[in-house]
């Protein structure tokens, strides 16, 4: 397959210097995950984990091809480098998948701080596979952001249960996701690479979400289903954006953000109130990304 940049709407050149708003774009999109988060864990209560994966992608790809009016435009379908397009796909997939099925038998904190240690694994290969070397600077702020975290989820001392080994692999397929999101915006549009990764993760998994299907109770569970869609595809799309704009290790820190999301939901959702240590790790983590910020406008990339 190859891309047609004809007709593909968002090709246009990116500025070079705009990690600014790249910052802002991964800092919204660590909102829609948090949000995707609490709506799964309200969610699977009632529905199996693995139906809440497959419709969480079978209604972004709907959402995808209607805001973009694909019909019209089916170069977006097109891409020059099919096999990393793929290989993110099924990467995207994997987080979610391993995501979900650790939360099944790990405490959140145990999963979290396991999840946020990805900006490690990020800024490492972004050096020699982006050529987007870390200073050490990014890499203070990265440790003490990550400190906030562990702060924040306090996790247990003791030997780590077996299915920690699912988070270890949700994390690892999501630095992976963020390497080829960067790799591929050099060449595809961002509309396009929403779509077919989530073209690729429905088929994957419609043999599964069929498999366990259970009719859900009433119109807010499909509400919510549905929204699961919106929450992800929207995320994702604001990810693709932000790597456009800002260099990996310079979005890696501003991942840690979604603790604080996921904090305010807590107590807005399921009236969860953050302890003392949970505001302090949160105010950790808020200053390691302000100090990101001003070192960007300082030197004014």
């Amino acid at each position: 397959m190859r891309d047609e940049s004809q007709g593909v709407q968002d090709k246009a050149p990116v500025p070079q210097a705009a990690p600014l708003a790249g910052i802002g774009l991964i800092v919204l999109a660590c909102l829609c995950f948090s949000l995707l988060d609490a709506t799964a864990k309200y969610l699977i209560e009632t529905v199996p984990t693995l139906q809440i994966v497959w419709l969480r992608f079978v209604s972004h790809v709907i959402l995808s091809f209607v805001l973009f009016r694909v019909w019209s435009n089916t170069s977006l379908l097109r891409t020059r480098r099919p096999v990393l397009q793929i290989v993110r796909a099924f990467c995207l997939l994997g987080i979610t998948i391993f995501n979900f099925l650790a939360v099944r038998y790990l405490q959140l904190a145990e999963t979290t701080a396991i999840m946020f240690a990805a900006p490690f694994v990020i800024t490492a290969l972004a050096g020699p596979l982006l050529g987007e070397w870390a200073g050490p600077r990014r890499w203070a702020a990265i440790v003490v952001g990550f400190s906030g975290v562990l702060v924040v989820t306090q996790p247990g001392l003791g030997g780590m249960h077996w299915a920690a080994i699912y988070s270890v692999a949700s994390m690892v397929f999501y630095a992976i996701y963020a390497i080829l999101t960067r790799q591929l915006t050099a060449t595809d549009s961002s509309a396009g690479m929403l779509i077919l990764s989530g073209i690729v993760a429905a088929v994957a998994m419609t043999p599964a979400g069929l498999s366990v299907w259970v009719t859900p109770p009433d119109i807010w569970t499909w509400v919510l289903l549905f929204a699961t869609g919106i929450f992800g595809g929207g995320g994702h799309f604001l990810f693709i954006i932000a790597h456009r704009m800002a260099p990996a290790p310079v979005l890696a820190p501003f991942i840690y953000t979604q603790i604080v999301w996921m904090v305010g939901l807590g107590y807005l959702v399921f009236g969860d109130v953050p302890g003392g240590l949970t505001l302090v790790g949160a105010g950790i983590v808020v200053g390691s990304g302000l100090y990101i910020l001003y070192r960007e406008r300082v030197r004014g990339i």
